[in-house]
């Protein structure tokens, strides 16, 4: 009981410091707005009409009471595909990420804990990865798998994951000789209970800040790959794909450029705010 209360206090401390910075709580609006707007992408615009419905008598016009972010080469609602954008990008951005965390948080927590030979293993390993930029690894494993969404989300999450296996293996570091886990192993608990009820709930808080963090990063990444035919295959809207499609337009009709860059540029702006409020808000150096 005394645990699940310093947990919560902890939390709430964080929330208290989180809530106070203007900046954090702007980029926690707009992400907010933004999953809303995902969430129920279906109700603003049927995706059909999204997807499928093209009328070129009025492709490339420009913002209007009937279109009010004009429609692109095809005659498509450009607010219609921008709000289905969003959720294609999140949804791949937080998929990907989850996939980063489980696999490099599991490989950085065993290496971090139990250390020598295996650590080294490890690591190295994930130097190799380290070595390659991500986005290259990411070009190569959508290159051999195909071009799809799950595909997508797997070339991101895998080109991620070296990054969260460092993270998670300095903090287990850090924590796996403290006294309770002292206290954990002295009263018989095993390996894998101490790892996950005692180590990891501890060393979550750099986890939570390089994960929000790392949702822009694959959001970008998710845009990048599409951009140059890699990622979400049209007539899906994906921002990306749409600044692909609308390139050779950009003197005729920008707005079919402008609005999805703007639009990833909010995103990623949203998300780096409120990830550097949280990387101040759970920095133990602030708390009193």
């Amino acid at each position: 009981m005394v645990e699940k209360i310093k947990k919560k206090s902890q939390w709430r401390e964080m929330w208290d410091r989180l809530k106070v910075n203007k900046m954090a709580m702007l980029g926690l609006g707009i992400l907010v707005i933004l999953i809303l707007l995902a969430v129920f992408a279906e109700q603003i615009a049927s995706y059909e009409d999204v997807a499928i419905k093209m009328d070129t008598s009025i492709r490339l016009q420009g913002p209007s009471k009937e279109h009010i972010l004009g429609t692109d080469e095809f005659g498509r609602d450009m607010f219609a595909r921008i709000v289905h954008g969003a959720r294609v990008s999140l949804k791949v951005g937080i998929i990907a990420v989850g996939i980063a965390i489980i696999i490099g948080g599991t490989l950085g927590a065993v290496a971090g804990f139990y250390g020598g030979t295996l650590d080294n293993v490890i690591m190295r390993t994930m130097d190799v990865f380290l070595a390659i930029p991500s986005i290259l690894l990411a070009i190569a494993i959508v290159s051999s798998l195909g071009s799809s969404m799950l595909n997508l989300m797997l070339a991101v999450g895998i080109s991620s994951i070296p990054n969260y296996a460092r993270i998670v293996r300095a903090s287990v570091i850090s924590v796996k000789d403290e006294e309770f886990v002292e206290a954990a192993r002295a009263i018989g608990a095993r390996d894998n209970r101490i790892i996950l009820k005692h180590i990891i709930p501890n060393s979550i808080a750099p986890v939570i800040v390089q994960a929000t963090l790392g949702v822009a990063g694959a959001i970008l990444s998710t845009a990048g790959l599409s951009f140059i035919g890699l990622g979400i295959a049209q007539p899906q809207p994906e921002w990306g794909a749409m600044l692909s499609g609308g390139r050779a337009f950009l003197v005729q009709a920008p707005h079919v450029v402008a609005f999805p860059g703007i639009a990833i540029m909010i995103t990623i702006l949203s998300l780096n705010l409120l990830g550097d409020g949280l990387r101040d808000a759970l920095d133990p150096r602030l708390r009193q």
